[in-house]
């Protein structure tokens, strides 16, 4: 679309112009797809948070849009449930494919939107290759079962079946691959999707969908089976309580999950929940420092402390407390020259994704000052920057069940915690209200083997040697209690967006009844 604006936008920089160009993006974007890109809802920017620059406009879909794309995927399930399993696969196949093709384009994209480093904005777009390549193989191997009947010339089996549109509203730190994650493996159990991603990404929902779109017209598919609308929380609010969208997948915070939650459940509907982490790693005193320092590093400072799965809480065994906690800080002094635009290389770590999270650090920082917590590292806004830059933060002598320690920030907030034996980081580690992901740092098999067993971890990660973040995709992700339960990508979470149906078959003359009941 023509505009007279094009110097304020990025889009018309020649540093960013090609590779949003090459995805398909323009000055002013349609937000809505359903087969054809429309839109009529208000426009709005989308925002670099390394610099707070505009990088194109996103005209929003509006509730009549809503409804549009909700039938327009209504009549592409009728059609893809049809398609046998593998053929899908083939599909999804292809959509992974496209994705290897604009791998740079969109990470680059992810990186600048977003404000993630650009390594993990292509690592991002990796994981929803992988996913895709993991439901390539689903879409020949998901199975019911054969049982056997109590009853002569019975067969007792399970048989799968997809539910049909999964509404799927994704979070902004991950605008790609969780949708991937959804998509994939939706698409090969014969469902449709329905995607409203975060506000603050449109550009990666519409630039992913573009993506997915070309093989959909490849292969003369209805645009249904990928249905996309940017928007704010009415619409969000529309597919929560929509009956027609049997199963809503949510990714973002436990506030708003809950509402969503109790929204779904009123009509019955089903709920894939990926909400907040107060993620703990523990140190013991036999543990190899050489990783375990590394690995809360990452785990801590990775993405700005933007992962779900980031470090908040560090509980470090009293013997080692004071040669771990130098470690760190070493570490967090080396980051200080490789803080800027994480599009830009050799960068480590780049912005919050929005002013209003600066604000909430800051916020969080007076706090701990306030409850007599000391910032051993950090704890300042890089103001001379234009962009949402804070100092990766290490906060001290505050007990394990303060209030602050027991809430989740969305930042580079690290609290470092002492205990005494396992039993009581244990106990710490399970004492707050979310149990998304967790690790231990040992080399003794007892804690190892009791940590990962029921009076252990009580997260849904549960991790030994490694860091709490950076999750493979061949597992099934997501957490337990303010987590929200759900569990997506790899293992059997394919049979969250599937319905199981228990079928008796009589193929004999006789009409025995089951526990040998006799009703004659």
């Amino acid at each position: 679309m023509a505009s007279n604006q094009s110097s304020k936008y990025l889009i018309s920089n020649s540093i960013y112009k090609p590779f949003l160009t090459d995805l398909g993006l323009e000055e002013e974007n349609l937000g809505v797809f359903d087969g054809k890109w429309f839109a009529n809802g208000q426009v709005i920017d989308s925002i670099n948070p390394s610099t707070n620059e505009p990088i194109a406009r996103v005209r929003q879909g509006s509730q009549e849009d809503y409804n549009r794309i909700v039938e327009s995927s209504q009549n592409a399930f009728q059609y893809w449930s049809t398609i046998p399993a593998p053929k899908r696969g083939d599909i999804v196949r292809q959509i992974g494919d496209e994705l290897r093709s604009n791998i740079q384009s969109l990470g680059k994209l992810i990186s600048i939107e977003m404000g993630k480093i650009l390594p993990e904005g292509v690592g991002e777009v990796q994981e929803f290759i992988d996913i895709c390549d993991y439901a390539v193989g689903l879409s020949r191997m998901y199975e019911g079962k054969i049982l056997p009947s109590e009853r002569p010339g019975h067969v007792l089996m399970e048989q799968w079946n997809p539910l049909g549109i999964i509404g799927i509203i994704t979070a902004f730190n991950f605008p790609c691959a969780v949708f991937g994650w959804n998509q994939a493996i939706a698409l090969a159990c014969g469902n449709v999707t329905l995607w409203k991603g975060a506000p603050t990404t449109p550009l990666t929902s519409i630039a992913t969908t573009k993506i997915v779109e070309r093989v959909l017209k490849r292969n003369n598919l209805p645009g249904g089976l990928s249905s996309l609308i940017c928007g704010g929380s009415d619409i969000g609010i529309s597919i929560s309580k929509d009956k027609r969208i049997p199963p809503v997948s949510f990714t973002g915070s436990t506030n708003v999950g809950k509402q969503v939650a109790l929204t779904v459940h009123e009509r019955f509907g089903k709920t894939i929940l990926e909400l907040g982490g107060n993620n703990a790693i523990i140190i013991m005193d036999d543990a190899d420092l050489t990783l375990a320092i590394p690995a809360v590093f990452f785990a801590a400072v990775g993405t700005a402390g933007q992962r779900c799965t980031t470090a908040r809480r560090l509980i470090v065994q009293e013997g080692i407390y004071d040669e771990v906690l130098t470690g760190l800080g070493r570490a967090y002094k080396q980051i200080e020259s490789r803080i800027g635009e994480p599009f830009e290389k050799n960068i480590l770590y780049g912005p919050l994704h929005t002013k209003q999270a600066v604000d909430l650090y800051e916020k969080v920082i007076e706090q701990i000052k306030k409850s007599n917590g000391h910032i051993y590292y950090g704890g300042e806004v890089y103001k001379e920057r234009k962009g949402n830059f804070v100092q990766p933060t290490i906060v001290t002598e505050l007990k394990h069940d303060s209030p602050i320690v027991h809430q989740e920030t969305f930042a580079p907030i690290l609290y470092v915690l002492k205990c005494k034996t396992f039993e009581e980081a244990v106990q710490w580690n399970n004492e707050v209200n979310q149990g998304l992901s967790s690790s231990i740092f040992t080399n003794n098999p007892e804690y190892l083997f009791k940590w990962i067993g029921p009076n252990g971890s009580d997260c849904g990660i549960v991790n030994v040697n490694i860091p709490t973040s950076g999750a493979e995709i061949g597992g099934a992700f997501g957490g337990e209690k303010h987590t929200g339960g759900g569990r997506e990508s790899g293992s059997d979470s394919w049979k969250q967006y599937m319905r199981r149906s228990t079928c008796t078959i009589n193929y004999s003359k006789q009409l025995p009844l089951a526990q040998g009941i006799q009703f004659a």
